[in-house]
C-alpha cells in the first residue's frame, strides 16, 4: 500500500529533508515536536505538527507512546524515524507495526539482531563476512574478559555489544589498564543503552573507515550505492566525509560492496542501510556494525548516484520493488559533506547554545545545505549540535573541495560558536587535499588546525554580535528573521551583512 500521510518521528534537518520529499511526493507530512521546539524549521515546514512533550528527549522525542499517540491523533498511517533517537529501536518499529502503522525501516527483530555487535559479528562470521578479530567472553565479569583480552592480545578495544558513537568504548594498551577500561565502558552502556555486556576486539592502529550504502525490498533483492569515506572523526564522531572514497582501488572496491551486499542478505534486510568497515593496508577489510537506518551523510550517495534515497525508503516501506537495479547506480563525480555544529573546537569542542541571531546558508551550483534551523532559531542543549550538513559535490575531488571550501566562507552563522572554521582548515590540510586520512587523522593533526590562523578575525564578529543582541533587546521584530522586520528595518540591516558575510562565530 502507497504511504498516505506520514508522521515523522524526529527533528532538526532530518525532519525538514523528509517534509520535503513528503511535498515531492504529494504525501502529507506531520511532525512531532517538543514545546522548545514548536517554532522550529521542521514544526514549521510539516503540513501538521503535534506538541508531545517538554524539552527533555526523554519525555518527547524518545517517548514511543507520546509518537504513537501523535500519529493515531493525526491519522497517520506511517512513520519515519529519521536517525538518532528512536531509529534503531526495535520496540519503536514493533509498536508501530502494532498499531497498524507502516514503518520506514528493517523489521524489528531485524534492527534487534543487528543492533547487537556481537550478534553482528557471529552473523557476518557465519556469512562468510570477514570481521575484526575479537572474542565475546560467556563470563561477563572483569576476569573472564581478562581472560579473552589475554588470548587476544594488545592493543585492543573494550566494546559495548549495544554501543555506538564511541560510547561503551575503551582503548587499552596494557593488561594494567584493562580493569579500568571495563568498568567505564560498562557503567556508559549501561547508562546509555541499558546493557553493559562487553566484547573485546583488536586495535586497528590506523584504519580507514569507509562504509557501504545498501536497500533492500520486501523481495529479497539488495543492491549498493557505493561507498563512503568516513575517516576524518573526532572521538568517533564523523565530521567530514566523501563519496567515492579517495585512492580506493576498483578492486578493493568490488571486495567491499559485494561484503555489504552479502551482510544485508544474511541479515534478511529491508529499507535503506549501512554497513561499516575498517579498512587496513590495501587489501584489509573487516566487517565492524549495520546501521539499520538512513544515514547523516546520506546526501553524499544522493548527489554522486543521482538517486534519491528517502523517495526509496518510502516507496519500498510501501511495498513496492527497488526503484532500481544495480546497472542503474554509477558513480557520477565527487561530493565533500561537511557537519557544522554547535560547539566550541577551542574549549575541548563543548556544545553551545543559544539564539541565532543570523544564519545565512550559501548557495551555487552544486552546493546542498540541509539545516534544521534558521535565523531566530534557539539552539538548545537538550539536543545533538549538529546545526546543517553542508555537501559540495562537482566532476572531480578537487573541484569538490574548492568548493567547499569556497561555500563554507559565504556561510553566515551569528548567535553561536560553531566549527565552520575548523572545517574550512581541514579541507585545506595536505593529507585531506591528498586524500590520505585515517581515523587517527583528526585527532593527531588537531593542536595544529586549532593553531592554525588563516585571516578570519573573530573580534568583528564578537561585535557583531553583541550590537545585534543589543539591537534585538530594542527590535523584538528582529528575532523572527527579515520575513517579519518592515521594508526600513531590513534594508538597514543588508549592505552590513553583505559587508560581513565572511565573518562567523567560530
Amino acid at each position: 500500500m502507497s504511504i498516505r500521510r506520514l508522521l515523522i518521528a524526529n527533528r532538526g534537518e532530518i525532519a525538514v529533508r523528509i517534509v520535503r520529499a513528503c511535498r515531492e511526493l504529494e504525501i502529507e507530512s506531520v511532525a512531532v515536536c517538543s514545546t522548545i521546539d514548536a517554532r522550529a524549521p521542521h514544526a514549521r515546514a510539516a503540513d501538521r505538527c503535534v506538541t508531545i512533550g517538554p524539552p527533555p528527549p526523554r519525555d518527547s522525542y524518545l517517548s514511543i507512546g507520546a509518537i504513537i499517540d501523535a500519529a493515531r491523533q493525526t491519522g497517520a498511517d506511517a512513520v519515519h524515524p529519521g536517525y538518532g533517537f528512536l531509529s534503531e529501536n526495535p520496540e519503536m518499529a514493533a509498536a508501530c507495526v502494532e498499531a497498524g502503522l507502516i514503518w520506514v525501516g528493517p523489521p524489528a527483530e531485524v534492527i534487534a539482531r543487528l543492533g547487537s555487535k556481537i550478534e553482528a559479528r557471529r552473523l557476518m562470521v557465519a556469512a562468510g563476512v570477514p570481521v575484526v578479530p575479537g572474542e565475546t567472553p560467556s563470563d561477563q565479569s572483569a576476569g573472564g574478559l581478562a581472560d579473552a583480552a589475554g588470548r587476544l592480545g594488545y592493543p585492543l578495544l573494550v566494546k559495548a555489544s549495544a554501543g555506538g558513537g564511541g560510547r561503551g568504548m575503551r582503548a587499552v594498551t596494557a593488561a594494567d589498564q584493562l580493569p579500568a577500561a571495563v568498568g567505564a565502558a560498562r557503567r556508559e552502556a549501561e547508562a546509555a543503552f541499558g546493557d553493559g555486556t562487553l566484547y573485546v576486539e583488536r586495535l586497528l592502529a590506523r584504519p580507514r573507515h569507509i562504509e557501504v550504502q545498501i536497500m533492500a525490498d520486501h523481495e529479497g533483492r539488495v543492491v549498493h550505492l557505493y561507498e563512503r569515506e568516513c575517516s576524518v572523526q573526532r572521538r568517533h564522531q564523523k565530521v567530514i566525509e566523501e563519496s567515492p572514497a579517495p585512492r580506493l582501488s576498483s578492486a578493493l572496491r568490488a571486495r567491499l560492496t559485494e561484503a555489504a551486499v552479502t551482510a544485508a542478505q544474511a541479515a534478511g534486510y529491508r529499507n535503506a542501510g549501512t554497513v561499516e568497515f575498517l579498512v587496513e593496508g590495501v587489501d584489509g577489510v573487516a566487517f565492524l556494525e549495520m546501521n539499520t537506518r538512513l544515514q547523516v551523510e546520506h546526501p553524499i550517495t544522493e548527489a554522486v548516484t543521482g538517486r534519491d534515497l528517502v523517495h526509496a525508503q518510502l516507496a519500498v516501506a510501501g511495498g513496492a520493488p527497488l526503484p532500481w537495479t544495480q546497472d542503474d547506480i554509477q558513480i557520477r563525480g565527487h561530493a565533500i559533506e561537511c557537519r557544522l555544529y554547535a560547539e566550541r573546537p577551542d574549549d575541548g569542542f563543548t556544545p553551545d547554545a543559544g539564539r541565532l541571531l543570523r544564519f545565512q546558508e550559501p548557495t551555487g551550483p552544486g552546493v546542498r545545505v540541509d539545516s534544521g534551523v534558521a535565523t531566530g532559531s534557539i539552539v538548545s542543549s537538550h539536543y545533538d549540535a549538529l546545526l546543517a550538513k553542508l555537501v559540495a559535490h562537482a566532476d572531480t575531488r578537487d573541484a569538490a573541495l574548492a568548493r567547499a571550501r569556497a561555500a563554507l566562507a559565504r556561510l553566515v552563522v551569528l548567535g553561536v560558536r560553531t566549527n565552520a572554521t575548523l572545517l574550512s582548515r581541514i579541507l585545506r590540510h595536505p593529507r585531506m587535499v591528498d586524500g590520505q586520512v585515517d581515523t587517527a587523522f583528526l585527532e593527531s593533526a588537531l593542536d595544529g588546525l586549532l593553531a592554525a590562523t588563516d585571516g578570519n578575525d573573530e573580534g568583528p564578529s564578537l561585535a557583531l554580535t553583541a550590537a545585534l543582541a543589543l539591537r534585538e533587546r530594542l527590535e523584538p521584530g528582529l528575532r523572527t528573521g527579515a520575513a517579519a522586520r518592515t521594508g526600513a528595518a531590513a534594508h538597514d540591516l543588508q549592505d552590513p551583512w553583505n559587508t560581513l558575510g565572511a565573518w562567523r562565530l567560530t
